[in-house]
């Protein structure tokens, strides 16, 4: 494992880690709302094959944590982010795979910077818009923009609300380690950057729908946080994609069942790359 603090946008301190090949095709992973790049600890058998790289987003883990609101509200710094990453560590064809609010990031990124440096996208449980342009059909009955104690600074409602929130994130029980690991990372995030993530108005879909880059778009039929029709929507928008639901599945499919998402990421990307390549 190979860490690394290097700047983004608005010269922003991102702490990121990577492991395999240098010279190995990459995946690019980006977490979601309030989340850690060790949430993507059981990924890492595919450092086998691929160049691993994941990140501390902006405002989360290791990360700087600015203070304005604007830091986490302007698209070009969270594209300028991925952006700087990709230009850093040199990244071959990279795949961009993002859970739930990472959709967000990986649009604000093709966005400012277009689709030729990356050979595609995989979209988990992802959001496709908040703001003003998120509707109430997007939302889950757990989603945390219904939860305020999620975003209070009073601690004693803080930390059992993100216990529960963690806890809605799977359809299954995780195992206690991996469970008590993400609450802890979610611990990391400041409420006034987990208010300030969903302050700002953004809808993914038009970037959606001039992607011509492979896509898929991996969704748990029984996720409560970011509903099913979304992860349709997003498919239905992307003209490249390929749709994946998953039966007894919740939000975040990667910890559920490692084993089968490593393999059917590990395909995408090589199909992906073969592609670009």
């Amino acid at each position: 494992m190979r860490d690394h603090v290097i700047e983004g946008g608005g010269g922003v301190k991102l702490q990121m880690s990577d492991e395999g090949p240098e010279d190995a095709p990459a995946l690019l992973f980006v977490h979601g709302w309030a989340q850690h790049r060790v949430c993507w600890q059981a990924q890492a058998p595919l450092a086998g094959r691929f160049r691993v790289v994941t990140l501390d987003l902006r405002g989360h883990g290791a990360s700087g944590k600015p203070a304005e609101d604007a830091a986490y509200t302007d698209a070009a710094l969270w594209g300028a982010d991925i952006h700087a990453i990709i230009e850093t560590l040199e990244l071959r064809d990279p795949l961009l795979i993002g859970w739930s609010y990472g959709a967000r990031v990986i649009s604000s990124y093709i966005a400012h910077h277009g689709q030729n440096a990356i050979s595609g996208i995989a979209l988990v449980g992802g959001i496709i818009a908040i703001g003003a342009s998120r509707e109430d059909w997007m939302m889950g009955e757990d989603s945390p923009a219904l939860n305020r104690d999620l975003y209070t600074n009073d601690q004693t409602r803080l930390m059992p609300a993100t216990a529960d929130f963690v806890e809605t994130c799977t359809h299954r029980p995780l195992p206690r380690r991996v469970y008590g690991t993400m609450v802890a990372a979610n611990m990391l995030v400041p409420p006034h950057v987990r208010r300030a993530l969903f302050k700002g108005d953004w809808d993914c879909r038009p970037v959606w729908q001039d992607f011509t880059r492979p896509a898929l778009v991996l969704h748990g039929a029984q996720d409560r946080i970011v509903l099913p029709a979304v992860g349709a929507a997003a498919a239905e928008a992307l003209p490249e994609a390929r749709h994946s639901v998953w039966e007894e599945t919740g939000h975040a499919p990667f910890a559920e069942d490692p084993e089968r998402f490593n393999a059917e990421i590990a395909a995408f990307a090589q199909a992906a790359q073969k592609e670009a390549g």
